[in-house]
Order: structure tokens, then C-alpha cells, then sequence
């Protein structure tokens, strides 16, 4: 049995983003069965998690003795028994993988960067200070991303792949404002992705796993 790492509980404003619905997503896209093991806060911490997991990150993906972490690494593993995540054809499968890690190198550092000046570091004067040129920034790369997708249902055509999975994950960090959404295409693109039964199916398990330990 697939089993993966979550956090019991977050703040409400991190609910339906932390990073193991990346996981839980590609498993049942996959059809693949799997089990939660969930921390309490500082249990990332402990040395026997920090052994699996250096960061003390969620998640950690383990079965039959191989343990992984970092999202994207176990996202590509999940996607190697999945042809809906990872065609076959080795030219679709390459554009798939480059999706996802653009997603991880070219999005994700700018969208996180604004996440944590609204959220974390909100009331601090350099954060304020800095948030323009953060937006500005984030604008920059989503209008690029609007125009590679384009009129296409999905980022490499008519065909849902791992790389849309991931990048549709991270676009909904921003999902607290309407940066992302006030773009009419990718506005588009994260209701279709995530209009997916496998995409409810996570999300309404990370939920579940919330209200379970409240």
C-alpha cells in the first residue's frame, strides 16, 4: 500500500494547497490506492521524519521500502503507471515532464513569492514595500504561460498530462485574489483541470483529513 505524509491541520488559508494534494491528485488520476500518515505540527521535525524528509516538508510518498519526497519527484513516479499523467510516446512524455518542471522552476518561485508576502510576511514594511514589483513579476510570467497555452485545452494540446496537474497546483496558490483568474484563458484552463472527478476526489480527502483531526 501507497502511503503519504500530510499535516493534520493548517491555517485555513493553506487548506486545499499544501503540497501533497499535488500527490493525492496524480494517485487517483492513476487509479492507485493509498493511505495518509498524518503529523501533527512538529512532528516534521523529529528525527525519525527527518531522516525520511531533510526538509521537514510534506509530502513523503512510501511503498514496499522506497521512500520519496519533493512533489514533482513523486509526481513523475506516480506518472510511470499512469498513461493518463504520462503518455507512452516519448516526444509527449518529454513535453509532459518540461510542463512540469516549468511549473516547479519558471511559475511556482513567483507565485510562492507573493503567497508569502500576502500571508506571512503581510504586515511587515519591506513586504509592502516589495509587493508591486512582486505582482508585476507574477504578471510577467502568467501572461507568458497564457500565451503557450493559447486556445488549447490543455498545455500540450487536447491531452491532460502530469505537467497540467502541477501546474494547475500551483496556480491555485494565488487562488486568495483573481491575478490568475482576471486572465480569461488560464481562467479557464484551472476550472477544466480541476472540474476533474480525480482532482475532487483529492481535494475532498485532504479536506476530510482536516476535519477528521479537528
Amino acid at each position: 500500500m501507497i502511503t503519504i505524509s500530510a499535516f493534520d491541520n493548517v491555517p485555513d488559508f493553506a487548506k486545499g494547497l499544501v503540497r501533497d494534494m499535488r500527490v493525492r491528485w496524480a494517485l487517483e488520476e492513476a487509479g492507485l490506492p493509498y493511505a495518509t500518515r498524518l503529523l501533527e505540527q512538529g512532528d516534521q521535525d523529529k528525527p525519525d521524519y527527518r531522516a525520511l524528509q531533510p526538509f521537514g516538508q510534506v509530502p513523503i510518498l512510501e511503498e514496499d521500502g522506497l521512500v520519496l519526497f519533493e512533489s514533482g519527484a513523486i509526481v513523475l513516479h506516480v506518472g510511470e503507471r499512469s498513461e493518463v499523467l504520462l503518455p507512452k510516446d516519448p516526444v509527449a512524455r518529454g513535453r509532459a515532464v518540461q510542463w512540469l518542471i516549468a511549473a516547479l522552476n519558471s511559475i511556482e518561485p513567483a507565485v510562492w513569492n507573493l503567497f508569502l508576502i500576502d500571508f506571512i510576511f503581510a504586515n511587515e514594511e519591506w513586504a509592502k514595500l516589495r509587493r508591486p514589483g512582486a505582482v508585476a513579476f507574477v504578471q510577467k510570467r502568467l501572461a507568458a504561460l497564457s500565451n503557450a497555452l493559447a486556445d488549447k485545452p490543455y498545455l500540450d494540446g487536447e491531452r491532460f498530462t502530469a505537467g497540467d496537474l502541477m501546474m494547475t497546483t500551483v496556480l491555485r496558490i494565488l487562488n486568495h485574489g483573481d491575478i490568475v483568474m482576471s486572465d480569461k484563458r488560464l481562467g479557464a484552463y484551472i476550472e477544466r483541470c480541476t472540474g476533474r472527478p480525480a482532482f475532487k476526489r483529492a481535494f475532498d480527502a485532504q479536506i476530510g483529513d482536516f476535519r477528521k483531526a479537528a
